[in-house]
């Protein structure tokens, strides 16, 4: 099974942008998103940015996660 994650772009660097979720950020790729910007949510899978996906969509999908995680605790 393959996940991607969203992350927002905090910086960009030629084709490498920084990625933050949760406090952690980490390096992806650019190479197959090059009009993406500072402050798009992205998907990020193997290190790549994969697709733009709206900030309201993330914020959504988070709190769904975040549910199901109290449901499977109780």
């Amino acid at each position: 099974m393959c996940l991607a994650f969203p992350a927002k772009i905090v910086a960009i660097k030629d084709t490498l942008a920084t990625v933050e979720k949760s406090g952690v950020k980490r390096d992806a790729s650019l190479m197959l998103l090059p009009d993406a910007k500072v402050g798009d949510y992205v998907l990020i899978h193997a290190g790549f940015a994969m697709q733009v996906v709206d900030e309201e969509e993330v914020k959504l999908r988070d709190e769904i996660l975040n549910k199901l995680e109290f449901s499977i605790q109780n």
